[in-house]
């Protein structure tokens, strides 16, 4: 992984933002996208050499008012200041954010009765890597064909890009691929070995698929949305999934999916034999 995340995330917010979203005019020749670094600057009441500096990655110290001023003129969300928050005290050598740990693969007892009182919603428990830590039986059929479920210690990351499999269940792998990806960098920390190894492993055995989008530019994943698949049993289905982060130190989080529509909910009342309506569509 890159070692000027910090610098690379503030690049990207900065071009990501609109002149007119922060109140400038839009020039008629502007080569950059986004805003430029002067006005930038300029909104957060620094120098224009020293945002050079930090998003260059020749200063790793900056202080928290001028994160703050930074986080204010790039208009950053709630999650993205914390996640900017995080990536400046990895930067820095902060001693709060130390050499991470394995990556836990035990499941807290109340979190487990939390998973088994969700059936039959299909809900799963990944930890930072994407190992699959729990899951419910609704998942379970949904999963279990498809072909993630076979490996004695299941990874989606690794199944993803490593097993032909995951490219006929997910029509629109490459957004999957992309989202995974994202999830991983953004849940682990620039100096966890143990999220090093395994992408030294990813980029040694699925190769371009993966090493191309660990070097492009890093951004948040989505934490809802849709995702088609298409399933070897009962045909298409879309389904609506929600992330909730667990609130402990290694990035554990729960994925839950609903039906996104009508014929996705009777599809998985056929996976679940249940009556039709056991799974109502989540639409809108």
């Amino acid at each position: 992984m890159s070692d000027n995340e910090l610098g690379t995330f503030l690049r990207t917010c900065r071009e990501a933002v609109t002149p007119a979203e922060v109140g400038l005019p839009t020039g008629p020749r502007r080569r950059t996208p986004g805003l430029r670094r002067s006005e930038v600057a300029t909104l957060a009441g620094v120098s224009v050499e020293y945002l050079a500096r930090l998003e260059q990655g020749r200063d790793r110290h900056p202080s928290p008012q001028v994160m703050g001023a930074l986080a204010d003129a790039l208009r950053l969300s709630v999650e993205e200041r914390f996640h900017l928050r995080r990536l400046e005290k990895e930067t820095s050598g902060d001693p709060c954010c130390p050499t991470a740990s394995a990556p836990s693969h035990s499941v807290r007892p109340t979190v487990r009765a939390l998973i088994d009182r969700m059936e039959p919603t299909p809900a799963v428990l990944f930890n930072r890597l994407s190992d699959v830590l729990a899951y419910t039986a609704g998942y379970e059929r949904i999963m279990g064909p498809v072909g993630l479920l076979d490996d004695e210690r299941p990874n989606l990351i690794r199944f993803l890009f490593t097993d032909e499999r995951a490219r006929a269940a997910y029509p629109e792998w490459d957004g999957v691929a992309d989202e995974q990806v994202a999830s991983f960098r953004a849940e682990s920390m620039l100096t966890d070995p143990h999220a090093e190894g395994f992408a030294d492993e990813l980029t040694l055995i699925a190769g371009a698929p993966f090493a191309d989008r660990m070097a492009a530019v890093p951004r948040l994943p989505r934490r809802s949305g849709v995702e088609r698949m298409a399933h070897p049993e009962v045909g298409a289905v879309r389904l609506s999934y929600e992330t909730l982060t667990l609130p402990d130190a290694d990035g554990q989080r729960l994925v839950v999916q609903l039906p996104a529509d009508e014929a996705s909910s009777a599809a998985l009342d056929r996976l679940d034999g249940r009556r039709p309506g056991g799974l109502r569509a989540v639409t809108g």
